[in-house]
This record gives structure tokens, C-alpha cells and sequence, in this order.
């Protein structure tokens, strides 16, 4: 049998998705690209947000066009699934199974299942009230199987889904609801999964989960990130450590340090903090105010000067003023963000802010995050401006034979989400190459520079 995975919404559903690979592969079914030899379509959803929904909804109702050809089953796994576990096969009877967040492991007997409704399989494959296969595990069941991953990204960069969950309760977010409470993996599997990565190749690591920064205090009764980087670090092969998703309040002294000395820790950490102003920030919830953040930053950038920061905001959120954007405003011109991401806010059923008072405008909200961006752009602009002379390790990527260079990341760039750097070389350059690049030219968010050598560890 022929499998598609088609994977929507965050880089944890990504990590989830290929462990399901993983899992089909060692149990002989085939994976294919190619949507027209799909036996078997499996759409490994996102429901955080309502975009984030729709697309979801709309990708499991491409795809169940393809039942007029040769598939003969589609499944719905992930967020969206989970939230709507009772109604999705209502809404799109040609789902022949659904599978909950915390049950992608089971993802075989599912199949199993459809291909011979006899069989005596896992006793967690039942029935829904369509009479479709279903799979809701406990929430906070930690699915963390022992069979390796098919990676999808790239042949030399993977995430490591470190945790799965969240506690903070943040009154703008789903995902406690869909994903549970949280639960770091053992540091164990983390370290045996990281050499299997290492041995197929995998040079970058990019460490993810709802928040990462608490890693370890569930099992360990403390935050163990530091440990676990130091062990990462210690594996031959992987040359570039990436920090996503730190929450600034979880950030400590022991995390800070390894900016200092761990020298595979790219000078990179992603810091979602989704508003300056202390009146907003709890009404969001979050467990943290504006010295505290800046308190963090500082250290930041005391322990690693070069280190780029990367952060998130929500524009509109229920009660945010004309003062308070301002506010913002003057505290990202201030603190002068590397990367920064804004997203309008999005009122999800089932969470204590839908339900405010004060709810913003999405006119105004949009205008928000204008002026973010616009002001982010200038920022972007004059902080690639200053790396005009300079030499920064980058990965190559690729080739673009139209313009005869080389497209890579710099340590200063996640995948997806940040710019690139085009490199100029005479020689041959292999994909997966850290090299160093002396950055001749700088555009708003991309750069552009010279191969100069390969980079030393």
C-alpha cells in the first residue's frame, strides 16, 4: 500500500508526521509523493487558529477528491481532529478514520483496521458514531516510540521535538485542550533519536516543543535544556544546535551560560512574547511583565553579543488601546528584535479571551500589525546593514543556476521563517555545507556574500 502524509500547521505536527512515516515504513507500507499512486492520504492537521483550521478543512476536501481515482482511504489525524473528534466525519464523511494527538503511534493498526475490519488490533481502535476507525488517547499520554523518523525537511536539518504540551494556560490559546499538559521526552530517547538523525546525515538539530525552556522539570524536578544541549553538542556529526519557542520567564542563568560556551549552541533563540505592556500581558495570561523581559535580554546579549533574537506578538488583543500599541511600538524600536513575527489575534471557541469585553476592531487589529511590521522592516533594515564586512557561518541550501548563487542560512536564520543569505562561489558547494561567508550586501531581510572557506568547529 502506497502512502501520502501531508503534513499542515507547526514544526512539532511535522516531528509527529514523520515519526508516523517512521512507524509505516518498518512495517513495510510504502511512502510516495505523488498524490495519483495514494492509497492512502493521511492529512496530519492544525486547529490552533481559524485560518490554521480552514486550511486543514480545505486540504481534507482536496483530498478526498482523490476517491474518485485509486485512494481508497483518508485519514485526519492531529490538532483539528482532536478538537472536532465528534463532528469531523459529519462534516466530511469521506474520512474513513480519525486520530487524536496523543495516538499517532497507532497510526499502523489504524490502517490495519481499514484494510481488514476483522482483525484483532490495539483495543484503543474503535468506533465512531459514523463507524470510522477512531483513536483518542489520554491527553497526556507521551507518544515517544523507539522506531526512527522519515525526515521530510531537508537531508541535513531536523526538529527535536523535546516536549509535547503546555501548562501556561495563556487565555489566547487552544492548545492545552489539544495537545494536553506538559511532558518532556526522557533525555534518553532524545539523545539516541539525535545520533539516529546524526547518522543519516543530519547536521542542524532545532530544538522545538510548545516551550522549551521548562524542559525537564516534570521528570527531573528541574530545567535540564542546558544538560540536554551539552549532551547534543557531544554527538559526532551534529554541527548546529538551534533554540525555538523559549518563553522569557523560563529562560535561566544555567541556559544563558551555554551561549558562552557551547559552541555548536547557535547564537540564536527564539522568544515569543506577544506584548510589551504589563496590563495586556496579563490579561494574556502570560506569567512574566516588561523589566522582566527586558531583565532577560540583557543577559542575552551580554553572555553572546552576536546573539539574534527572534520574537512573536498578537496585535488586537481584547482590550489593547491606541496607547497600548504605541507603547509596543516604542518598546520593539527600543529593544530592536533581530527577527520578529506578528500575527493578528484570533478569538478560538473554547478560550477565556473569545469571551472578553473590549474585543478589538479587525481593522484596527490589521492596522496593529502594520505599523509593527512597518517599524520591524527598518529595524531589519539597519541591523543587515551592520553585517555588510562581516564573516557568518551559513548552511547551504541549494543552488539557483538562473542567478549563479548559492542559497543558505545563516546562524542568525531559522527554516521558514527568517531570510536567507545568497552566496557567490567559484567552487562547488554540497548542500548541508557550513561554510563562512563574508557578507558583501544586505537587503531588508535577505544578505549577500562570498564564499570564503568552510567553517571551523
Amino acid at each position: 500500500m502506497n502512502i501520502l502524509m501531508v503534513s499542515l500547521g507547526c514544526d512539532k505536527n511535522l516531528c509527529d508526521s514523520e515519526t508516523m512515516l517512521g512507524i509505516l515504513a518498518e512495517k513495510g507500507y510504502n511512502i510516495t509523493n505523488d498524490e495519483s499512486e495514494a492509497d492512502c492520504v493521511i492529512v496530519n492537521t492544525c486547529g490552533f487558529i481559524k485560518d490554521a483550521m480552514q486550511e486543514s478543512i480545505d486540504t481534507l476536501l482536496e483530498m478526498a477528491q482523490l476517491k474518485e481515482g485509486r485512494l481508497k482511504y483518508l485519514i485526519a489525524c492531529g490538532c483539528l481532529a482532536e478538537r472536532f473528534k465528534g463532528e469531523i466525519t459529519d462534516e466530511i464523511p469521506e474520512i474513513d478514520a480519525v486520530v487524536g494527538t496523543t495516538a499517532f503511534d497507532k497510526i499502523a493498526e489504524v490502517i490495519e483496521r481499514l484494510d481488514n475490519p476483522e482483525a484483532e488490533i490495539d483495543e484503543s481502535v474503535s468506533l465512531d458514531k459514523n463507524g470510522r476507525p477512531a483513536v483518542i488517547c489520554d491527553l497526556d499520554r507521551l507518544v515517544a516510540p523507539e522506531t526512527g523518523r522519515v525526515i521530510t525537511s531537508s537531508p541535513y536539518m531536523a526538529y527535536l521535538k523535546i516536549a509535547e504540551g503546555c501548562n501556561k494556560r495563556c487565555t489566547y490559546c487552544i492548545i492545552p485542550k489539544l495537545r494536553g499538559n506538559y511532558r518532556s521526552v526522557p533525555m534518553e530517547r532524545l539523545i539516541a533519536e539525535a545520533k539516529s538523525l546524526a547518522g543519516q546525515g543530519i547536521k542542524e538539530l532545532i530544538l522545538v516543543a510548545q516551550e522549551t525552556s521548562s524542559y525537564g522539570v516534570d521528570i527531573y524536578g528541574e530545567k535540564r535544556l542546558h544538560t540536554l544541549i551539552q549532551a547534543l553538542a557531544a554527538i559526532d556529526g551534529i554541527e548546529w544546535i538551534r533554540l525555538m519557542y523559549c518563553y522569557p520567564e523560563e529562560i535561566y542563568d544555567g541556559l544563558i551560560d551555554c551561549f558562552r560556551h557551547e559552541k555548536k549552541l547557535l547564537h540564536y533563540i527564539d522568544m515569543p512574547i506577544q506584548h510589551s505592556e504589563d496590563a495586556i500581558l496579563k490579561r494574556m495570561g502570560r506569567k512574566t511583565d516588561k523589566e522582566s523581559i527586558k531583565k532577560v535580554i540583557g543577559k542575552l546579549r551580554e553572555a553572546a553579543p552576536d546573539i539574534a533574537i527572534r520574537t512573536t506578538l498578537i496585535a488586537g488583543f481584547p482590550g489593547e488601546t491606541d496607547e497600548d500599541h504605541e507603547a509596543l511600538m516604542g518598546f520593539i524600536d527600543e529593544m530592536e528584535f533581530d527577527r520578529l513575527g506578528v500575527f493578528t489575534y484570533s478569538a478560538e471557541d473554547g478560550t477565556p479571551a473569545a469571551v472578553m469585553t473590549d474585543q478589538v476592531p479587525s481593522e484596527k487589529a490589521e492596522q496593529y500589525l502594520k505599523d509593527i511590521m512597518e517599524l520591524q522592516q527598518e529595524i531589519s533594515m539597519d541591523k543587515n546593514e551592520t553585517l555588510t564586512g562581516q564573516t557568518l557561518p551559513c548552511i547551504i541550501e541549494g543552488y539557483e543556476p538562473d542567478e549563479n548563487v548559492y542559497v543558505a542560512r545563516s546562524y542568525r536564520d531559522a527554516p521558514g521563517v527568517d531570510g536567507l543569505v545568497f552566496v557567490k562561489s567559484d567552487r562547488e558547494l554540497m548542500s548541508g555545507a557550513v561554510v563562512d561567508v563574508h557578507i558583501t550586501d544586505a537587503a531588508e531581510y535577505d544578505l549577500v556574500g562570498d564564499f570564503i572557506g568552510y567553517t571551523e568547529l
